[in-house]
Protein backbone atom coordinates (compact mmCIF):
# COMPACT_ATOMS: atom_id res chain seq x y z
CA UNK A 1 0.00 0.00 0.00
CA UNK A 2 2.79 2.45 0.80
CA UNK A 3 4.34 1.66 -2.45
CA UNK A 4 1.40 2.50 -4.32
CA UNK A 5 1.08 5.89 -2.74
CA UNK A 6 4.46 6.77 -2.94
CA UNK A 7 4.10 6.04 -6.98
CA UNK A 8 0.59 8.22 -6.55
CA UNK A 9 2.44 11.12 -5.28
CA UNK A 10 5.48 11.00 -8.44
CA UNK A 11 2.95 10.31 -11.06
CA UNK A 12 0.71 13.94 -9.65
CA UNK A 13 4.13 15.73 -9.54
CA UNK A 14 4.58 16.80 -13.38
CA UNK A 15 0.94 18.39 -12.86
CA UNK A 16 2.07 20.33 -9.70
CA UNK A 17 5.10 21.31 -10.83
CA UNK A 18 4.38 23.76 -13.52
CA UNK A 19 2.04 25.99 -10.82
CA UNK A 20 5.72 24.97 -8.04
CA UNK A 21 7.83 26.94 -10.31
CA UNK A 22 5.53 29.83 -10.84
CA UNK A 23 4.66 29.87 -7.56
CA UNK A 24 8.31 29.78 -6.53
CA UNK A 25 9.20 32.71 -8.97
CA UNK A 26 6.27 35.42 -8.65
CA UNK A 27 5.35 35.25 -4.95
CA UNK A 28 8.30 33.38 -2.38
CA UNK A 29 11.41 34.88 -4.62
CA UNK A 30 10.03 38.25 -4.34
CA UNK A 31 9.34 38.14 -0.82
CA UNK A 32 12.68 36.60 0.12
CA UNK A 33 14.20 39.83 -2.28
CA UNK A 34 12.16 42.08 -0.31
CA UNK A 35 13.22 40.99 2.96
CA UNK A 36 17.13 41.29 1.68
CA UNK A 37 15.91 45.04 0.45
CA UNK A 38 14.80 46.03 4.13
CA UNK A 39 18.07 45.09 5.77
CA UNK A 40 20.29 47.07 3.19
CA UNK A 41 20.13 51.06 2.18
CA UNK A 42 18.89 50.39 -1.34
CA UNK A 43 18.17 52.27 -4.14
CA UNK A 44 16.51 52.20 -7.82
CA UNK A 45 19.76 52.12 -9.01
CA UNK A 46 21.57 49.68 -6.87
CA UNK A 47 22.20 47.69 -3.85
CA UNK A 48 23.70 50.23 -1.42
CA UNK A 49 25.68 49.32 2.51
CA UNK A 50 24.02 46.19 4.70
CA UNK A 51 21.97 48.25 7.73
CA UNK A 52 20.89 45.20 9.16
CA UNK A 53 17.31 46.84 11.31
CA UNK A 54 18.46 50.28 10.84
CA UNK A 55 15.59 50.62 8.60
CA UNK A 56 12.85 48.81 11.07
CA UNK A 57 14.27 50.97 14.16
CA UNK A 58 13.86 54.54 11.65
CA UNK A 59 10.36 53.35 10.81
CA UNK A 60 9.47 52.65 14.69
CA UNK A 61 10.43 56.67 15.28
CA UNK A 62 8.91 58.36 11.81
CA UNK A 63 5.45 59.82 13.21
CA UNK A 64 4.47 59.83 9.15
CA UNK A 65 4.49 56.02 9.57
CA UNK A 66 2.25 55.59 12.31
CA UNK A 67 0.24 58.26 10.73
CA UNK A 68 -0.47 56.13 7.53
CA UNK A 69 -0.57 52.87 9.42
CA UNK A 70 -3.52 55.00 11.43
CA UNK A 71 -5.20 55.91 8.62
CA UNK A 72 -5.47 52.67 7.10
CA UNK A 73 -6.34 50.86 10.37
CA UNK A 74 -9.44 53.86 10.62
CA UNK A 75 -10.51 52.86 7.09
CA UNK A 76 -10.45 48.86 7.95
CA UNK A 77 -12.93 49.86 11.29
CA UNK A 78 -15.26 52.19 9.38
CA UNK A 79 -15.75 50.35 6.23
CA UNK A 80 -15.55 46.79 7.05
CA UNK A 81 -19.13 46.88 9.43
CA UNK A 82 -20.78 48.33 6.25
CA UNK A 83 -19.09 46.05 3.82
CA UNK A 84 -20.66 43.00 5.87
CA UNK A 85 -23.65 44.16 6.54
CA UNK A 86 -24.62 45.81 3.37
CA UNK A 87 -23.53 42.44 1.29
CA UNK A 88 -25.92 40.57 3.78
CA UNK A 89 -29.20 42.80 3.41
CA UNK A 90 -27.85 42.94 -0.49
CA UNK A 91 -27.76 39.14 -0.84
CA UNK A 92 -31.18 38.88 1.31
CA UNK A 93 -32.74 41.18 -1.90
CA UNK A 94 -31.17 38.97 -4.19
CA UNK A 95 -32.00 36.00 -2.75
CA UNK A 96 -36.03 36.62 -2.39
CA UNK A 97 -38.35 34.51 -4.72
CA UNK A 98 -39.59 37.37 -7.07
CA UNK A 99 -39.45 38.12 -10.62
CA UNK A 100 -36.70 40.75 -10.32
CA UNK A 101 -34.24 38.38 -8.99
CA UNK A 102 -32.29 38.66 -11.51
CA UNK A 103 -32.17 42.24 -11.77
CA UNK A 104 -31.14 43.00 -8.12
CA UNK A 105 -28.11 39.85 -8.47
CA UNK A 106 -26.97 41.62 -11.96
CA UNK A 107 -27.42 45.19 -10.81
CA UNK A 108 -25.97 44.60 -6.71
CA UNK A 109 -22.46 42.58 -8.33
CA UNK A 110 -22.27 44.91 -11.33
CA UNK A 111 -19.94 47.70 -10.51
CA UNK A 112 -17.10 44.87 -9.52
CA UNK A 113 -16.49 44.47 -12.37
CA UNK A 114 -15.43 47.90 -13.20
CA UNK A 115 -11.65 48.73 -12.87
CA UNK A 116 -10.82 51.12 -9.80
CA UNK A 117 -9.73 54.22 -12.49
CA UNK A 118 -13.49 54.06 -13.60
CA UNK A 119 -14.58 53.87 -10.16
CA UNK A 120 -12.69 56.49 -8.94
CA UNK A 121 -13.37 58.87 -11.86
CA UNK A 122 -17.29 58.39 -11.40
CA UNK A 123 -16.78 59.00 -7.61
CA UNK A 124 -14.99 62.24 -8.00
CA UNK A 125 -17.54 63.43 -10.62
CA UNK A 126 -20.36 63.07 -8.29
CA UNK A 127 -18.28 64.52 -5.30
CA UNK A 128 -17.69 67.43 -7.52
CA UNK A 129 -19.04 71.20 -5.93
CA UNK A 130 -21.43 72.99 -7.16
CA UNK A 131 -21.92 70.33 -10.35
CA UNK A 132 -21.59 67.09 -8.94
CA UNK A 133 -24.39 64.57 -9.05
CA UNK A 134 -24.95 64.58 -5.26
CA UNK A 135 -24.75 68.42 -4.52
CA UNK A 136 -26.79 68.61 -7.30
CA UNK A 137 -29.10 66.06 -5.87
CA UNK A 138 -28.87 67.82 -2.38
CA UNK A 139 -29.96 70.94 -3.90
CA UNK A 140 -32.89 69.62 -5.54
CA UNK A 141 -34.04 68.31 -2.04
CA UNK A 142 -34.00 71.97 -0.90
CA UNK A 143 -30.46 71.64 0.59
CA UNK A 144 -28.37 74.65 0.20
CA UNK A 145 -25.16 74.08 1.65
CA UNK A 146 -22.26 72.82 -0.46
CA UNK A 147 -20.11 70.83 0.71
CA UNK A 148 -16.90 70.32 -0.48
CA UNK A 149 -16.35 66.48 -0.07
CA UNK A 150 -12.72 65.80 -0.81
CA UNK A 151 -11.22 68.85 0.35
CA UNK A 152 -12.81 68.37 4.42
CA UNK A 153 -11.63 65.84 6.06
CA UNK A 154 -14.23 63.90 7.46
CA UNK A 155 -16.61 64.19 4.37
CA UNK A 156 -13.25 62.91 2.68
CA UNK A 157 -13.15 59.61 4.56
CA UNK A 158 -16.79 59.76 3.65
CA UNK A 159 -16.32 59.99 -0.10
CA UNK A 160 -13.74 57.04 0.03
CA UNK A 161 -15.69 54.65 1.70
CA UNK A 162 -18.61 55.35 -0.14
CA UNK A 163 -17.18 54.75 -3.16
CA UNK A 164 -15.48 51.76 -1.77
CA UNK A 165 -18.51 50.50 -0.54
CA UNK A 166 -20.13 50.50 -3.90
CA UNK A 167 -17.39 49.60 -5.69
CA UNK A 168 -16.72 45.98 -3.63
CA UNK A 169 -19.98 45.12 -1.48
CA UNK A 170 -21.02 43.50 -4.54
CA UNK A 171 -18.57 40.28 -4.16
CA UNK A 172 -19.43 40.01 -0.58
CA UNK A 173 -22.77 39.72 -1.90
CA UNK A 174 -22.11 37.15 -3.49
CA UNK A 175 -20.63 35.13 -1.22
CA UNK A 176 -23.32 35.54 1.21
CA UNK A 177 -25.80 34.53 -1.18
CA UNK A 178 -24.36 31.12 -2.26
CA UNK A 179 -24.47 30.46 1.61
CA UNK A 180 -27.61 31.49 1.62
CA UNK A 181 -28.71 29.34 -0.96
CA UNK A 182 -27.51 26.20 0.69
CA UNK A 183 -29.64 26.48 3.88
CA UNK A 184 -32.12 23.68 3.31
CA UNK A 185 -35.47 24.61 2.96
CA UNK A 186 -36.94 22.09 5.60
CA UNK A 187 -35.51 24.01 8.22
CA UNK A 188 -37.43 26.78 7.59
CA UNK A 189 -40.45 24.71 6.86
CA UNK A 190 -39.96 23.75 10.36
CA UNK A 191 -39.40 26.92 11.75
CA UNK A 192 -43.19 27.90 10.63
CA UNK A 193 -44.88 24.55 11.45
CA UNK A 194 -43.76 25.82 15.06
CA UNK A 195 -44.95 29.06 15.03
CA UNK A 196 -41.92 31.11 13.97
CA UNK A 197 -41.82 34.27 12.67
CA UNK A 198 -39.67 35.40 10.07
CA UNK A 199 -37.40 37.21 12.31
CA UNK A 200 -37.37 34.44 14.69
CA UNK A 201 -35.85 32.45 12.07
CA UNK A 202 -33.83 35.17 10.66
CA UNK A 203 -32.52 35.34 14.22
CA UNK A 204 -32.12 31.43 15.00
CA UNK A 205 -31.80 30.13 11.52
CA UNK A 206 -29.97 32.11 9.16
CA UNK A 207 -27.44 34.26 10.93
CA UNK A 208 -25.92 30.99 12.76
CA UNK A 209 -26.02 29.17 9.43
CA UNK A 210 -24.38 31.77 8.11
CA UNK A 211 -21.32 32.33 10.44
CA UNK A 212 -18.88 30.74 9.01
CA UNK A 213 -18.69 32.28 5.45
CA UNK A 214 -19.18 35.86 7.65
CA UNK A 215 -16.00 35.05 9.06
CA UNK A 216 -14.29 34.31 5.93
CA UNK A 217 -15.56 37.37 4.85
CA UNK A 218 -14.61 39.34 7.65
CA UNK A 219 -10.88 38.25 6.99
CA UNK A 220 -10.79 38.60 3.85
CA UNK A 221 -12.26 42.28 3.79
CA UNK A 222 -9.86 43.45 6.78
CA UNK A 223 -6.97 42.41 4.68
CA UNK A 224 -8.10 43.94 1.91
CA UNK A 225 -8.56 46.85 3.52
CA UNK A 226 -5.08 46.62 5.41
CA UNK A 227 -4.09 47.05 1.51
CA UNK A 228 -6.28 50.00 0.19
CA UNK A 229 -4.20 51.86 -1.86
CA UNK A 230 -6.04 53.03 -5.69
CA UNK A 231 -8.95 54.47 -5.14
CA UNK A 232 -7.49 56.81 -2.48
CA UNK A 233 -4.66 57.52 -4.51
CA UNK A 234 -6.69 58.53 -7.18
CA UNK A 235 -9.27 60.22 -5.92
CA UNK A 236 -7.60 62.11 -3.10
CA UNK A 237 -3.53 61.83 -3.58
CA UNK A 238 -4.09 60.91 0.25
CA UNK A 239 -5.16 64.60 1.28
CA UNK A 240 -6.38 66.91 2.24
CA UNK A 241 -2.78 66.86 3.22
CA UNK A 242 -1.80 63.62 4.80
CA UNK A 243 -4.82 63.24 6.50
CA UNK A 244 -6.10 59.62 4.41
CA UNK A 245 -2.69 59.06 3.48
CA UNK A 246 -2.77 55.03 3.89
CA UNK A 247 0.62 52.74 4.92
CA UNK A 248 0.54 51.45 0.98
CA UNK A 249 0.67 54.97 -0.75
CA UNK A 250 3.08 56.01 1.94
CA UNK A 251 5.33 52.54 1.48
CA UNK A 252 4.79 53.74 -2.65
CA UNK A 253 5.83 56.97 -1.86
CA UNK A 254 9.22 56.34 0.08
CA UNK A 255 10.14 53.86 -2.55
CA UNK A 256 9.71 55.47 -5.76
CA UNK A 257 9.50 58.95 -5.02
CA UNK A 258 12.04 59.15 -2.15
CA UNK A 259 14.35 57.01 -4.08
CA UNK A 260 14.49 54.71 -0.46
CA UNK A 261 13.68 50.70 -1.45
CA UNK A 262 15.09 49.45 1.53
CA UNK A 263 13.01 51.73 4.28
CA UNK A 264 9.88 50.73 1.91
CA UNK A 265 10.75 47.07 2.03
CA UNK A 266 10.82 47.18 5.55
CA UNK A 267 7.36 48.88 6.11
CA UNK A 268 5.85 46.43 3.97
CA UNK A 269 7.21 43.65 6.02
CA UNK A 270 5.68 45.56 9.14
CA UNK A 271 2.29 45.41 7.37
CA UNK A 272 2.70 41.97 6.42
CA UNK A 273 3.20 41.00 9.92
CA UNK A 274 0.26 42.68 10.68
CA UNK A 275 -1.92 40.86 8.66
CA UNK A 276 -0.70 37.41 9.94
CA UNK A 277 -1.18 38.64 13.38
CA UNK A 278 -4.60 39.66 12.39
CA UNK A 279 -5.01 36.03 10.84
CA UNK A 280 -3.70 33.94 13.10
CA UNK A 281 -5.98 35.82 15.97
CA UNK A 282 -9.08 35.10 14.00
CA UNK A 283 -8.39 31.90 12.64
CA UNK A 284 -7.35 30.45 16.42
CA UNK A 285 -10.27 31.58 18.21
CA UNK A 286 -12.55 30.29 15.29
CA UNK A 287 -15.44 27.75 16.89
CA UNK A 288 -14.25 24.66 17.26
CA UNK A 289 -16.81 22.89 15.02
CA UNK A 290 -15.61 25.33 12.14
CA UNK A 291 -11.82 23.45 12.54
Amino acid sequence: MKIRKWSGNVKAVPFLLPFFLVYVLFTVYPMLKGLQMSLYQWTLIKQMDFVGLANYAAMIKDPQFWLALWNTTLFVVLSTPGMIVLALILALFANMKTKFRTFFRGSFFLPSILSVSVISFLGIFMLRPYTGFINSFLHLAGIQAEPFWLADNTLAWVSIIGVTLWWTVGFNMILFLASLQDIPDYLYDAGKMDGATDGQMFRYVTLPLLGPVTRVILLLQVIASYKVFAQIWLITKGGPGTKTRPVIQYIYETGFKNNDLGYAAAMSYALFIILLVLAFFQLKFKPKEEI
